[in-house]
This record gives C-alpha cells, structure tokens and sequence, in this order.
C-alpha cells in the first residue's frame, strides 16, 4: 500500500516535469571504452577490422528504481573507401516506471592522416530512439485511487486518450578522434539536433550530450614471451584516462587509470564532481574498479562493480557491468597496413 502512495508521487512529480520541461539524462557505462560506439562515432572502424561487442549494465539492484541496459554492436573498416561503418542497437529500462528507450543507430566514420604517427577519425550516427513509459501498466491515475481508502490496492483505470503513447524520435550525433601511439583525444555531441521527447501535448527536447575524453599510454616495458607462434613479449603499460559528459544541467567526470599486465587488465577511477555541488548536494557518484582479460584470440571480458558514495550509499547495490567484444580475423592479413599505428584506448 505504502509502495502505491510512492507510485503517485512519482507520478506527479513526473507529469510535472514533463510538461514544464525534461532533463533526462541519457544512459552511462561505467567501462565506456568497452562500449565505443556509444561513446564516439568517430570508433566506428578503428580496429581496422570486424568487431562484435556487447555490453550489460545493472545499476542500484538493491532499490526498486534500478536501471539496466544493454547494449550490441558490430563495426568495420572499409579499406577501398578509408571508411568504418558501424551497427548499434541498445535496450534501456530506466526506474520504477520502467520508462524503456530501444535506440538503433547507424554509425559512419573516415581516417584522415595528418602527419607522420597521427590520425584524425571524424564520425557521424544518425539514431532512431522509441521510448514508452507504459502508462496504465507501470503509473497510477487519480480516477483509479479510492478516496475512502486512499492505501487501498488501487481501482481499475481507464484510458487517457492521446496521452501516453511511445514516442519516436530521430537523433542526430557528431564526433571526432585523433591520436597516435601513445595519446588520444576525442570529443562528441549527441542529440545536436534535440529532438522532441514529449508524452503530452508541447514541447520537451532531448538535451544535446557532450563528451571529452582523453588519455595517455606509459609503457612500463615488457615481460615474458607470448605462448603463441609470434614470439614476441607481453606488453606491460599504465594508462591515465578521463572522460567528461554533460547533458543539460547535469555533468560527470570520470578520471581513473588502466593497468595492463597481458593478458590482465586492471582498472580504477572516481566518477563525480565534488567541487561542483547540486541543490546543495555532494556531486559524488561512485568508485568504479575494473578487471578484465584480452585474449590472443581477439576476445575481451571484462566486469566492473560501481562502490556508490553518492548519499544513496552502497545499500543501492552499487552497479554491476560487464562487457565482451571480438575482433575478427583481419581479412587482409599479410598484406600492408594503411597504417602502423594502434589506437592505444584501453578495450574497458
């Protein structure tokens, strides 16, 4: 009875919000590398070969307004054109009225060399976004409350007509990548074109999210010989990485580090802002670790666990992820590259 009375005032709170104006916030991965189409376009292609990759993430599991998505991709590099394409689609179940959003997105990507070692990747993702908060299954009406007995379970509803009903929208999104064998810096803009998120009648745009990212590789020199035909010594680097977002009001920095140890990927930051308070509330998130393992075969898994710090506390059930991508056999294979140099983001 106590959990419809919440359901209400979520209710209005919500209504209220909608028809003034939304600040939805589009959803976050914790290892946003492991998810690089997401994150930036301009990844689109950037092995230089196939990629398949997916990624779940399940944040606060302890409380009933948890979130989930999960999220598929495939990318590859077209050699003739200098170009990668991508394929995106993404499932996301957001709170205690379940408001789910399916983007599918088409990806686009070209590599331009600037110089001897350094490459820029412009991209572009035109995506399709329906989103349904399932109005008379998840929320409840005022006509479905008793006034006698107003924790009483609660009365059958009654269709609001025109009110409701999912929502289709066609996002726009831009990005651009350069680096070299050590460093990267990225950037991207979602939703430029803001569309209209609106379950009512008016208007209320999707905020455009920006994201910077960036990072550097330090070799920590070499350890011992690869079990496999190449004979060659497994690489040992630490990598300081940061990532800043923001969409609308809101904004987040993610700032950590990667310790690779081949095949074992250790990872460690801090998400927050806490020098940049909200409503006079501490702007601290989570801390995030990592531990992942690229194998010689192409796979990548990985598992992070988010320790809530925000006042939620770690009785959220923090947040849970894991991510798994395979790069594909490279078709051309002995043959010359059109490039030596690696991207050197981390695959978490």
């Amino acid at each position: 009875m106590f959990r419809s009375y919440l359901h209400i005032l979520f209710f209005l709170t919500l209504m209220f919000s909608w028809i003034q104006e939304s600040l939805a916030q589009d959803p976050q991965y914790s290892q946003f590398y492991a998810a690089p189409l997401y994150l930036n376009p301009a990844f689109a292609g950037s092995e230089l070969q196939g990629r398949v990759g997916a990624n779940y993430r399940n944040q606060w599991p302890g409380i009933d307004t948890q979130f989930t998505t999960f999220s598929a991709y495939f990318d590859t590099f077209l050699d003739k054109y200098n170009s990668g394409v991508g394929f995106m689609i993404m499932n996301d179940v957001e709170g205690a009225a379940g408001l789910r959003s399916v983007t599918v997105s088409g990806l686009y990507s070209y590599e331009l060399r600037l110089g001897e070692g350094i490459y820029f990747r412009p991209g572009f993702q035109a995506s399709y976004i329906r989103r349904d908060i399932g109005f008379f299954e998840n929320l409840i009406f005022a006509n479905q409350i008793n006034p006698a007995d107003p924790f009483s379970e609660p009365l059958p509803g009654g269709d609001l007509s025109g009110l409701g009903e999912p929502v289709n929208m066609l996002s726009l999104s831009f990005g651009g990548l350069v680096f070299t064998n050590n460093f990267w810096f990225g950037a991207s803009a979602h939703h430029v074109n803001q569309p209209n998120q609106s379950f009512l009648d008016g208007v209320s745009n999707l905020p455009t999210k920006f994201s910077v990212h960036t990072g550097y590789r330090i070799s920590l020199g070499t350890g011992g010989y690869r079990g496999d035909y190449t004979h060659m010594r497994r690489q040992r680097s630490i990598t300081p990485t940061l990532n800043y977002k923001r969409q609308g009001p809101f904004e987040q920095l993610d700032v950590g580090t990667y310790l690779y140890l081949e095949p074992l990927v250790l990872g460690l930051w801090y998400r927050g802002l806490p020098y940049k308070p909200i409503n006079d509330q501490s702007n601290r998130d989570a801390i995030v670790l990592l531990v992942g393992v690229n194998l010689p075969s192409g796979m990548n898994v990985g598992y992070s666990f988010d320790y809530t710090v925000s006042q939620l506390g770690i009785q959220s059930g923090g947040a849970h992820e894991i991510s798994l991508s395979f790069v594909l056999p490279d078709k051309n294979q002995g043959k010359p590259r059109l490039r030596d140099t690696l991207l050197p983001c981390p695959k978490f």
